[in-house]
């Protein structure tokens, strides 16, 4: 019964906090609106640890039946967004009860009421997120995270059709702007009225500070310009990532390289992503420590990983401010033609940056992992990208997540790689061969099982492992100096053209 249904989402909204129980008629009342009820006889059970995702079923469910919303996760997820904005408090409350406990407790527990609270409203939808495949795997790098995502929904052919067809709208300028928060979404957007954002001051300016509805991994924040910006990798962006860290030291934050092919989804949008997590190439060890003229103080470094990364270390953020613009600007005009580095081709520029900032032991660091976009005709999505063979795990771009060590892997490998197993067991590689879905994996099955004794009790672990050795020679294809002598080499003349500039 609807009724029962309305009672359980309000009751809902109590036990999680995101209500008190003054507003209890008040939250009824604006939710027989949406739903297009003018009366409520209240249910005598009392309910208790109501489980969200079947109660917004029940709702949505009701809302198709009567008219009011389209069967489809398109329209579902608008819907049941606007019964959850009834339940979220305002962004002005949300705003003064975060910077009240960083005031008078600490950033990690501001950061965590606000976590807590973007699950609690749905904008993370825990139900969907725990859907993802996880697990590590060990490489000659530490133990990389690889996971599959399937919290992205993925939308109906009616639901295509219809945002094709709609009337292409302005405004939000983009996903990331503040003018997110609150709106009502239509079918080529996503709903955002249970979306809140925290406002802080970066640098001076004003930003938003906003978690990931995908969390790809831990707290997977997301800080933002409140000005639509384009994305630029400069003196600026370093100070930016430093005030953050200086603020909320508990988090990292990073940047996407500002450049097509080595950068985030959305360039045209300045915006860092970070969070509560520790990821491999944090881990990772400066193998090679290096020493920058005028900067002896600094503790500096290459540091053992796929990609080429100079870390830097010290208790003063400005010197490290100073050094890393130094090395930005020698990487922008920086060729090496030996190497195939080429800081720009017909007037295009190529190198760039993505930073990483983050606290340890009290002290700033700031890892630099150099980037380059040039293409050929031979790799023309890259050539420092996941190179032909590695599509059929990995084609996407290489940014800033899968840069620390988190491969986010299209969710099309849950099935492949559940056929893949199953063919491997019953009939081996040629059988791989002759199935459509998985030939493109024939070659690498056939890698596999060389080195590999497969059954049907170890297929699934061996495949993990070797994905997790895969997304390791993706972040190789992505790294603009080589793990061999000439690589090392190469990377040294860099260390020393910056030295001698």
């Amino acid at each position: 019964m609807i009724f029962e249904s309305i009672k359980k989402l309000v009751t809902y909204g109590l036990e999680s906090g995101l209500i008190e129980e003054s507003d209890r008629v008040y939250t009824t009342n604006r939710l027989l609106e949406a739903l297009d009820l003018e009366e409520y006889d209240e249910p005598a059970e009392e309910f208790s640890d109501v489980d969200l995702e079947s109660t917004l079923k029940e709702l949505l469910d009701y809302a198709v039946e009567k008219g009011l919303t389209e069967d489809s996760v398109v329209y579902r997820d608008l819907f049941d967004t606007k019964l959850m904005g009834l339940l979220t408090p305002r962004p002005s409350e949300v705003d003064t009860k975060f910077w009240g406990l960083y005031n008078h407790q600490s950033a990690k527990v501001a950061t965590d009421y606000f976590y807590k609270l973007s699950q609690d409203t749905d904008y993370i939808r825990r139900y969907r997120v725990k859907k993802d495949m996880r697990w590590i795997a060990p490489t000659e790098y530490g133990d990389l995270d690889i996971t599959i995502n399937l919290s992205k929904p993925e939308k109906d052919p009616k639901a295509i059709a219809a945002a094709k067809l709609a009337k292409q709208s302005g405004y939000p300028k983009c996903l990331l702007c503040y003018e997110n928060v609150g709106y009502a979404g239509r079918v080529n957007s996503p709903a955002r009225q249970n979306h809140r954002v925290i406002s802080l001051k970066i640098n001076g300016t004003d930003w938003g500070l906003q978690y990931s509805p995908y969390v790809y991994y831990n707290e997977h924040c997301i800080l933002f310009n409140k000005k639509h910006t384009p994305m630029v990798i400069d003196r600026s962006a370093f100070e930016k990532l430093f005030d953050f860290v200086r603020q909320f030291p508990h988090y990292f934050i990073g940047s996407n390289a500002d450049l097509p092919i080595v950068g985030g989804s959305i360039l045209s949008h300045e915006h860092f992503q970070g969070g509560h997590y520790t990821f491999a190439m944090a881990k990772a060890p400066v193998e090679e420590k290096i020493v920058f003229k005028g900067f002896e103080n600094v503790d500096a470094g290459i540091v053992k990983w796929p990609m080429s990364v100079i870390r830097i270390n010290n208790e003063d953020k400005n010197a490290l401010v100073d050094l890393a613009d130094k090395i930005l600007k020698a990487w922008r005009g920086y060729t090496d033609e030996e190497a195939f580095i080429y800081a720009e081709t017909e007037g295009e520029p190529h190198n760039t940056i993505t930073p990483i900032a983050r606290m340890r032991d009290g002290r700033y660091e700031l890892d630099l992992v150099l980037r380059n976009n040039i293409t050929t005709e031979e790799y023309p999505l890259g050539v420092y990208h996941p190179h032909q063979e590695l599509h059929h795990i990995k084609k996407e771009n290489i940014g800033l997540i899968e840069v620390m060590g988190l491969a986010v892997l299209p969710s099309r490998l849950k099935g492949e790689m559940e056929k893949l197993a199953q063919v491997l067991v019953t009939e081996g590689t040629e059988g791989v061969r002759r199935d459509k879905l998985i030939e493109k994996h024939a070659d690498w099955a056939e890698e596999i099982s060389k080195k590999n004794s497969i059954t049907a009790e170890n297929v699934h672990e061996v495949l993990q492992k070797e994905i997790g050795i895969v997304f390791a020679k993706v972040l190789e294809h992505a790294g603009v100096y080589k793990r061999n002598k000439d690589g090392k080499a190469a990377f040294e003349r860099f260390i020393d053209y910056v030295n001698n500039k």
